[in-house]
């Protein structure tokens, strides 16, 4: 594809795979990338540490054996997601890893840090920082960030409320690197409306979810096929940070999703702090206002063949 960063030369579909807590793994890494597409996982997934290092090891092995194999087709490169807040108290370890297999792209959530993107950059990196207003955004990029997510209303997990238009156009007008847009993308010509609004590539999470090499628990890949963009509820109870969440998971969970109470954003767990984080995100599952446009669940290689042939038809009818 045409691209104007080289970040996104390799890509076949200007899409990055979102890294989603408990259910990016390796597997699912591997085949966005074989199929076009980034794909990236966040750093927090592998548990231990030590775990880390085998899964980098094996990104880095299966991609290159299929670069070998496929010079016609090579794979997009793939991306690590470091949660940057103090409550992380694995970033420093998790860095080091990153510096050791030269991680391409590292996708920073949470507080931009300078000393983070300066590592990053040192060893060729590069880092995107994901925001969800424009004050965010001007202070990651004046921190050394790469490039932007901006992460709109809808988006799956932790999300904002700004509008797409509203956040692409604001962040457009004094930013000209690199920029991906999330929420609620989850067809082809979606894809294809994030170029359009001014962003180089869509950011994509539940149309992922519902995947065969998702990590996700088959009831959670089922939820999301079933669901419209009216079974999503937006809530900062469960991490202290507002999300998207499927209605039916919080229902299962015992609690009403039309009167949730309100968490101390004081006491923000991400997943850092162990298995009461981690049991918050496996019982409540995470997904965007797009899970409507997701009716049944398919092979990365087939999801992101169908996102490829949507994006051009899209092109042809306009």
């Amino acid at each position: 594809m045409d691209a104007r960063f080289p970040l996104f030369e390799r890509l076949r579909l200007p899409v990055i795979g979102a890294p989603m807590f408990l259910l990016s793994g390796p597997e699912l890494v591997i085949a966005q990338c074989k199929a076009g597409v980034i794909g990236s996982f966040p750093s927090l997934n592998a548990r231990p540490t030590s775990q880390l290092d085998e899964w980098l090891h094996q990104i880095r092995e299966e991609l290159s054996a299929w670069d070998q194999g496929h010079p016609d087709t090579p794979a997009a490169p793939f991306a690590v997601n470091l949660i940057v807040h103090a409550s992380n108290n694995r970033l420093e370890e998790d860095m080091d890893m990153c510096a050791r297999h030269q991680v391409p792209i590292v996708i920073t959530s949470l507080g931009a840090r300078e000393d983070v993107n300066t590592t990053v950059h040192s060893w060729g990196g590069v880092t995107l920082h994901d925001v969800i207003h424009d004050r965010f955004a001007r202070k990651a990029i004046e921190k050394g960030a790469t490039g932007l997510i901006a992460v709109a209303t809808g988006a799956g997990g932790h999300a904002g409320t700004v509008s797409p238009f509203a956040l692409v156009q604001e962040i457009r007008q004094w930013f000209d690197g690199p920029l991906a847009l999330s929420g609620a993308i989850a067809n082809g010509r979606s894809i294809l409306a994030a170029r359009a609004l001014g962003a180089d590539v869509a950011y994509i999470g539940s149309a992922f979810i519902a995947t065969e090499e998702s990590r996700a628990v088959p009831a959670y890949k089922q939820c999301i096929t079933d669901s419209h963009a009216s079974d999503i509820i937006y809530s900062n109870l469960f991490t202290g940070v507002h999300g998207n969440y499927l209605r039916a998971s919080i229902e299962a969970a015992g609690l009403d999703p039309d009167n949730l109470p309100q968490s101390d954003p004081t006491k923000m767990n991400f997943g850092s702090g162990g298995n009461q984080a981690a049991k918050a995100w496996k019982d409540i599952w995470g997904a965007g206002q797009g899970v409507g446009a997701i009716d049944h669940i398919e092979t990365v290689a087939d999801l992101v063949a169908r996102f490829i042939r949507e994006y051009e038809e899209g092109k042809a009818a306009l």
